[in-house]
């Protein structure tokens, strides 16, 4: 048995009158990636320096306006990343570079060196103020822990003396989500004076997830109550650095823009330490499929797959949302139907808005296919096969025909799987377009000739028909009322099958002068019971319902 006695409650905030649940997200916060540090430092194998350049102009398209390009201090390829950007005037004047680095002096150094050249950057310091930290890691007590925020920003301020470009300050109390909201904010509110952060001038103060400790209601409690008790608090840019050790990453971010935040630090696709950082395009991507412009240029994902996975060597989940292969795919039958019917209603509809059942988001507005929104196994339905035939092909078989035709694949992907869209075709063919054998399918078209005659007991329309009966020629001379009916008649009339119609139906397969008919064509055999449906195809329809009624008898016969 688990042994669920050694783990401590984590403490919630006391705050019953809490604003935040009944608030709606309405725009989308200031974003900053943290791929190229936070993300990078989790990686096997940490990009290298062209690798990183690469990352970085790919965020600049994306439209990053924030992008913490790395630990200048801590390593001479971070550094070497830094100073080429520069050299290269890689950087474009509405992007900030951002930079992490420790409460140390000859640290700050090293990054105010590495800065030179650049037009504006946010410099982020940090350091760890959870209680369980202070006890195990630094052995102090809150008022040297709040003494080496404190040196720190006055560090920066020293170099910011020297330095001819714009600096904004970044704090972060690390491991925010274990430390004591009043000596969070304690420790915050010193830093901001000692800074002097002004309205016109704000600082950013980022209170991080760093280890994702509660529900994400929890998180968004301490949001709010710090966003309610900071002094000056337009002087303050408030971000916030989920991370997703509950997996409710996301959620948490999302509560926290509710409950006051101004800004998210995340990363692409949530790559980051142990389960990683807040997913960024998860968060975009959710704002837009509630109309909100999250302000990112997201319509092509699979290049940024592309990009992403060569870069950091790592593959994006099948079902990741939005960006996993599966994720705009239905293999259940219930799911395919709706997802049909939803297609063509909205269709329909045109009103601009899209309404599709299981598809919260146009694939293609991502940049997305719609071919693999459904795949056909063995669990897949009716609706499936109509939507594969349909999307892919253009056969728009009727509803009666669904199952029929549903039933035949059925028997395939119960023994070998899944089944691809051209082997369905492949089978569509074989079971209604062509015939093996004159045994096995004894009717054959050959040839027609119409004419309209003056009404007669038998019909307004003369037909003249040649075909093959089990490999004989025939050849007879018939009226009905209409083609099929004379068809039908001159069948009768030579081979003594009893049949009745009982669906009809005909659409254009393609456009143009050039486009063929498609036809499908109910019949029932009176003398057995059994019905079935036969498929014809031709430029002229007259002839593609012959061929349908010629399919249907085979299928019969068959």
């Amino acid at each position: 048995m688990l042994n669920y006695q050694k783990y401590k409650r984590v403490p919630v905030v006391k705050l019953p009158d809490r604003e935040w649940p009944n608030k709606e997200i309405e725009k989308a916060p200031v974003w900053c990636s943290v791929d190229l540090r936070d993300g990078n430092q989790a990686l096997i194998e940490p990009m290298v320096v062209e690798e990183k350049i690469e990352f970085f102009q790919m965020l600049v398209k994306l439209g990053f306006k924030e992008i913490e390009v790395g630990f200048p201090s801590a390593s001479q390829i971070e550094y070497d990343f830094l100073r080429q950007l520069v050299v290269q005037n890689l950087i474009p004047d509405d992007v900030t570079v951002q930079v992490l680095v420790q409460c140390r002096e000859h640290l700050i150094e090293k990054t105010f060196e590495a800065l030179q050249g650049v037009k504006r950057a946010i410099v982020h310091i940090y350091n760890s103020t959870s209680t369980l930290q202070r006890d195990v890691v630094f052995h102090m007590g809150k008022e040297e822990i709040k003494k080496i925020a404190i040196e720190g920003t006055r560090m920066v301020k020293k170099y910011v003396e020297q330095f001819p470009g714009e600096i904004v300050l970044e704090y972060s109390p690390e491991s925010f989500t274990g430390t004591e909201l009043d000596y969070a904010m304690e420790v915050c509110t010193a830093v901001q004076k000692e800074w002097g952060a002004t309205k016109e001038k704000p600082m950013i103060i980022n209170l991080p997830a760093t280890v994702e400790m509660n529900t994400p209601n929890v998180y968004a409690d301490q949001i709010e109550w710090m966003n309610r008790h900071f002094e000056n608090r337009e002087s303050i840019i408030l971000s916030v650095h989920p991370h997703n050790d509950r997996g409710t990453g996301v959620a948490a971010a999302e509560m926290a823009l509710l409950a006051g935040a101004d800004r998210v630090e995340g990363t692409l696709f949530g790559n980051g330490e142990r389960t990683g950082n807040v997913d960024i395009l998860n968060l975009a991507y959710n704002m837009f499929s509630q109309g909100i412009n999250p302000e990112l240029a997201l319509e092509h994902i699979n290049e940024v797959i592309e990009v992403y996975e060569r870069c950091c060597k790592m593959t994006i989940g099948m079902r990741h949302p939005y960006a996993g292969k599966l994720v705009f795919t239905a293999f259940s039958g219930s799911h395919q139907d709706a997802i049909n019917k939803g297609m063509k209603a909205m269709k329909e509809r045109q009103d601009g808005y899209w309404e599709v059942p299981y598809l919260p988001v146009d694939p293609s507005d991502l940049g997305r296919e719609y071919e693999p929104i459904v795949r056909i196994n063995s669990q897949s339905g009716k609706g499936g096969v109509a939507f594969v035939m349909d999307t892919c092909f253009g056969f728009k078989l009727p509803k009666g025909m669904h199952k029929e035709f549903a039933d035949v694949i059925q028997k395939i992907t119960e023994k070998q799987g899944e089944v691809s869209p051209e082997t369905i075709m492949e089978k569509f063919r074989e079971e209604y377009l062509t015939f093996r054998t004159e045994r096995e399918y004894p009717y054959t078209f050959t040839a027609c000739k119409m004419e309209d005659v003056e009404h007669t007991p038998n019909g307004d329309t003369k037909i003249t028909l040649d075909f093959k009966y089990r490999g004989e020629e025939k050849h007879v001379v018939i009226t009905g009322n209409g083609p099929i009916n004379a068809v039908k008649n001159a069948l009768h009339e030579v081979t003594g099958v009893n049949m009745k119609v009982n669906d009809y139906s005909e659409h254009a397969l393609g456009e143009g002068s050039n486009a063929k008919a498609a036809a499908y064509i109910s019949v029932t055999d009176k003398d057995t019971g059994r019905t079935t449906y036969g498929v014809g195809v031709s430029t002229n329809i007259t002839r593609a319902s012959i061929r349908a009624l010629f399919s249907a008898l085979n299928r019969l016969e068959r």
